[in-house]
């Protein structure tokens, strides 16, 4: 990580106050982006808690207030240094040959966003939108990703407004070498798109409606029970997406938009992204260590 942002980093070599180390700088970010720190919050953290400090490399006397790691943040939002972080980790399980690249999980899963207007502008956030789902109306983004079907690391992923179709931003999650595309049933005709590859385009299993899937258990015949069970296979496969939308709502505690705008969101979004495909890709090289032992 380190690496992709020293080049912006500054020096510390003209006038004003010395910088901090950009290890020690780099680990406060990670911390707060992990515990969904605000930058006061933050703060108070390194203040409070001995072994966050030890983690950042810095002492008592010497914490960076919340406008350093404003700063700082900002820094990374304005360079895309959080998407070519991303692009850098995924080398590493690339080169493990944890990227198999045969197949993809294609989902989208609604981010809320605060709805009050009490704020300067009198007015909600005008890069969020509402999107309805079920019977229930949600405000804020949307967060397409596009996982590996064997492994569950994220490859592709995109932030939008929360009134873009599922289907629409598909194409854009494709790596190109995929032979096969998972999808619920949001994603359904996503084979007669006109964005999609026409040389070799992968095949598309997706996912039936909820009503035609309940009309299915209905019917007692061969031919219902196949399709039954077909639906039950890709639904279990397709699971292993909801694992990354664990880790960022659930794990990290990122269940509801902390900014304004997309691409202060989208820059967290991807920076946790690369840090659940971490711990994803180490929890599958121990099973496969396991499973060859045994």
């Amino acid at each position: 990580m380190c690496a992709v942002i020293e080049p912006r980093y500054a020096s510390g070599k003209g006038r004003g106050r010395k910088p901090f180390a950009l290890n020690a700088m780099q680990h406060v970010h990670v911390a707060q982006i992990v515990y969904n720190y605000s930058d006061p919050d933050m703060e108070d953290a390194l203040y409070e808690i001995e072994s966050l400090r030890r983690f950042c490399g810095i002492r008592l006397e010497a914490v960076p207030d919340e406008s350093t790691i404003l700063q700082y943040r900002h820094l990374l939002e304005q360079h895309g240094l959080s998407e070519q972080i991303f692009e850098e980790i995924n080398q590493t399980p690339g080169e493990r040959g944890l990227f198999l690249r045969a197949g993809i999980d294609n989902r989208a899963s609604l981010i809320a966003a605060p709805t009050s207007t009490k704020n300067q502008t009198k007015a909600r956030d005008p890069e969020m939108h509402s999107s309805k789902k079920g019977n229930q109306w949600f405000f804020g983004s949307k967060f397409h990703i596009g996982v590996d079907s064997e492994t569950g690391l994220v490859h592709t992923l995109k932030v939008t407004a929360g009134n873009v179709s599922d289907v629409a931003e598909a194409a854009n999650l494709l790596h190109g070498e995929e032979h096969f595309v998972h999808g619920d049933a949001g994603y359904q005709s996503l084979d007669r798109r006109p964005e999609m590859p026409t040389e070799n385009p992968p095949a598309c299993v997706i996912a039936m409606r909820l009503g035609k899937l309940k009309k299915l258990t209905q019917d007692e015949s061969t031919a219902a029970k196949i399709l039954r069970d077909a639906a039950r296979e890709l639904a279990s496969r397709r699971a292993e997406v909801e694992h990354v939308f664990w880790a960022i709502k659930i794990r990290f505690g990122y269940a509801k938009n902390r900014y304004r705008g997309l691409a202060k969101n989208a820059a967290r979004l991807t920076f946790l992204t690369a840090i659940a495909n971490v711990l994803r890709g180490e929890a599958h090289e121990r099973r496969c260590l396991i499973a060859s032992a045994i």
